[in-house]
């Protein structure tokens, strides 16, 4: 019933462009107030604006059949799959900023199913990836010793054979759902305070502000467990026989700060992660829809290239922050840096700019597989579980 009112109210914001050739301001509120839902005047005005390309606060005919030659489908629930962003790309990293859903969503309990279908997806990719990612550890750790992947690989190989290029991946897989939980909930919250009674989307800064807030939150309660992960990425064989005997010989060696050495600059690696990716995933995603050629459908190809550049990116500008936390997360050596402007010194000193972005080359090559990956798999899961646009 309410897909034909939609429908309906479609029509006739047509007719009325056709007979006055413009629609303003108050008729698109008015639109909405038929399909009983309440909009307030910001919140209209940025929609009319996002087709308004004369900036006249009107919308022609003309441009809203480009805005909607731009959908990839001529059915309504095709155009709002296309127009709500639920694409979870997961690249191994959890500092991103947390998916947005709608109140129907939220009301049937589908987005539960999105967070499920999102860590199922994270689990499979990051499994994928693993070696990639414990190559991007170690060099970023013995980036001096072993400063080439082919290198860093067959030594991995001879010291623990090729079960060896996964340590460290069952934490990794095991954080993803009380991460995603924490983050989720935080994110929820937050949102809520910020809009107040107000029933308006957050903008873009503040889905970052809020974004940031819920990465800081969930990675503080789970940051003994990106310990744990270094430090199995990188153990010898041998060395612990499983998750308790690791745990008790990090405490032995420094007590519970042991399990938050490297925590500061994971916490100012949030901000720059997370801006940066939103703000380069939306810039490219509304470039492409406002500049490419009208008749030609938006593949989803080029949502996973739009996920993988903003991606590279945010981690481009965070690296040396990543790899800062990753050398005081592995090393407790007495006598060693022991605070983040001293390991960012002795690298300068030892190796450096390029000392700061050790392993990134491995970390590039895993994202376009990781983002290829959880998205597939995160679609046939979503598909499974009868997760459907409302």
């Amino acid at each position: 019933m309410k897909k034909i009112c939609v429908c309906n109210s479609l029509i006739l914001t047509r007719t009325r462009m056709v007979s006055r050739c413009k629609i303003d301001l108050e008729e698109l509120i008015k639109a909405f107030e038929e399909l009983g839902i309440k909009m307030d005047y910001n919140e209209a005005k940025k929609l009319l604006q996002r087709m308004d390309k004369d900036g006249s606060l009107t919308i022609s005919f003309n441009e809203w059949r480009d805005f909607l030659l731009y959908a990839p489908s001529t059915d309504l629930l095709g155009l709002i799959e296309y127009w709500h962003h639920t694409n979870y790309m997961d690249i191994g990293e959890d500092i991103g900023v947390p998916e947005d859903f709608t109140t129907g969503e939220m009301v049937s309990g589908m987005w539960w199913r999105h967070l499920v279908s999102g860590g199922v997806a994270g689990g499979v990719s990051r499994t994928c990836t693993a070696p990639l990612d414990r190559i991007k550890v170690y060099l970023q750790v013995h980036g001096t010793r072993h400063c080439k992947i082919k290198s860093c690989f067959r030594y991995m190989l001879r010291e623990g054979g090729s079960i060896s290029l996964w340590r460290g991946n069952g934490i990794n897989v095991l954080k993803i759902g009380p991460e995603s939980a924490l983050k989720f909930m935080a994110y929820e919250q937050i949102k809520r305070t910020i809009k107040g009674d107000d029933v308006r989307e957050l903008g873009l800064y503040e889905r970052l502000m809020a974004g940031s807030l819920a990465g800081g939150i969930s990675q503080s309660a789970i940051y003994p467990l990106e310990v744990l992960k270094t430090r199995f990425a990188l153990r010898k064989t041998g060395e612990y026989s499983g998750l308790v005997d690791a745990t008790k010989k990090i405490y032995r060696q420094g007590g519970l700060k042991s399990f938050y050495r490297g925590y500061v600059p994971n916490l100012m690696g949030i901000i720059p992660y997370a801006g940066i990716d939103l703000a380069v995933y939306e810039t490219l995603k509304n470039r492409y829809l406002q500049t490419h050629d009208k008749n030609e459908q938006p593949p989803f190809w080029i949502l996973l290239l739009c996920g993988t550049a903003s991606s590279t990116a945010g981690q481009v500008c965070s690296y040396p922050l990543a790899l800062v936390r990753t050398r005081l997360q592995a090393d407790m050596s007495p006598g060693k840096p022991n605070t983040m402007v001293a390991v960012f010194k002795e690298i300068i000193k030892n190796e450096g700019i390029r000392g700061l972005y050790r392993g990134l080359t491995p970390n590039f090559l895993k994202v376009a597989p990781a983002v290829s990956i959880s998205y597939m798999v995160y679609e046939t899961v979503r598909d499974f579980l009868g997760v459907n646009m409302t």
